[in-house]
């Protein structure tokens, strides 16, 4: 991951001395490379996880004329499509990294560019024609933007600790989001935990100039109704068209310039893509996983099955109660949200360890759960709608104890 920060003023010029420290604060996001760009109100920048064209691609990154700027957080799985397709319109690249992407096609196609978007991202682009600043998140907002309005100074970054760099401001928790964690395990859209700060929400777009804000969302969510009479309800052929989509997804996925490993926790989700990895032309598929001493959440049988399973390459650590209780308070660090249980920690500490085998991406199942429903926070949600439909059931006073017996 990278990390994107920035400062937008049209009364007074920002200072880029300020937009460093913002990014200093996202080291962490990107080691390979930091960038400041001065554009009169805006001040982007940038800290580097080079994926994409590693020696190439410094960031924010322009266009020929200098017209246009962006910094970018995150992988554009269909750069290369949308590179033959910018070609064809006459556009010169002149690196190899999806970056170069959003800056041509935001030339060719303007606002609608994220439209045309299939990736997981963040970015901030200033047009100097238009003295505009767009900001943009992907549909499911896997990649986080933070914004922070403080008189006619906005400042933008991908997390709030970068925010803190701007002067005179002292973070603060909210106690009505707060609320919605503890309710919803996550803020509601748009929001974060700390007071005055907001999120752009996924699949949305923010453009700021002198005239104002305008948002909107490009893309949501669409469930067809089960009465819906054009709606196929046919089990297999669904189960086919997730099959050849999920395989299309890992294929893009395994687009990189370094090497690409997974995560095979046991379970059904990593497992899936580690077998659409393998099957998709994965050779030699490094995989890795955790193990807990505790034997009521250790996968470590079902890791070697599949390891048998899929001929991978594999790599396990142990994790201890005692490793997960010092790094606790890290990880809530770097989540900049109360964390309700524990399971986020032994990720972040795989994730060091994927590091330092010399990793910087990994396949994950991370998302199904909330994709298809699986959390039983979804079933409880689904209950307390039915009851609110029909008070006078006799079933609502025993549902919630037939959901968690």
């Amino acid at each position: 991951m990278c990390g994107v920060a920035g400062l937008l003023d049209f009364r007074q010029a920002p200072s880029a001395e300020v937009v460093g420290a913002m990014v200093r604060a996202l080291h962490h996001r990107g080691p390979d490379g930091r960038g400041v760009r001065a554009c009169g109100p805006a001040v982007l920048g940038h800290t580097r996880l080079a994926v994409i064209d590693p020696n190439a691609g410094a960031q924010p990154m322009g266009n020929e004329d200098a017209s246009v700027w962006v910094s970018f957080n995150g992988e554009i799985y269909n750069h290369a499509e949308l590179r033959r397709q910018l070609l064809a319109l006459g556009h010169v690249f002149a690196t190899h990294c999806d970056t170069e992407v959003l800056v041509h096609g935001y030339e060719a196609w303007g606002d609608a560019l994220p439209e045309r978007l299939d990736g997981q991202f963040a970015f901030a682009l200033w047009d100097a024609r238009r003295r505009r600043l767009l900001l943009s998140r992907d549909r499911t907002g896997i990649r986080p933007l933070f914004l922070r309005r403080d008189g006619s100074r906005l400042g933008f970054a991908s997390e709030v600790k970068a925010l803190a760099a701007m002067p005179g401001w002292s973070p603060r928790l909210d106690p009505q989001v707060l609320a919605e964690v503890f309710t919803t395990w996550g803020p509601l859209a748009g929001h974060s935990p700390f007071e005055g700060v907001r999120s752009l929400e996924p699949g949305s777009c923010l453009a700021v100039d002198e005239q104002g804000e305008r948002a909107w969302r490009y893309w949501d969510w669409s469930f067809p109704r089960r009465e819906d009479p054009a709606r196929d309800f046919d089990a297999d052929a669904c189960a086919q068209e997730l099959l050849q989509r999920l395989q299309a997804s890992v294929d893009q996925r395994l687009r990189a310039d370094v090497p690409v490993g997974a995560y095979l926790s046991g379970g059904l989700d990593s497992a899936a893509v580690a077998a659409l990895a393998r099957r998709g032309g994965a050779r030699h598929l490094r995989t890795f996983s955790i193990r807990f001493d505790d034997p009521e959440f250790d996968e470590g049988e079902q890791q070697q099955q599949l390891v048998r399973e899929l001929g991978c390459e594999h790599e396990s650590w142990r994790c201890s109660d005692r490793d997960i209780a010092q790094a606790f308070a890290q990880a809530v660090w770097h989540a900049e949200a109360p964390m309700l249980r524990t399971a986020p920690v032994p990720l972040m500490l795989l994730a060091r360890q994927v590091h330092a085998a010399g990793f910087k991406v990994v396949l994950t199942g991370e998302g199904a759960d909330e994709v298809l429903g699986g959390y039983d926070l979804f079933k409880e949600a689904r209950v307390r709608r039915f009851m609110a439909r029909a008070p006078q059931s006799a079933w609502r006073a025993s549902l919630l104890g037939r959901l968690y017996p």
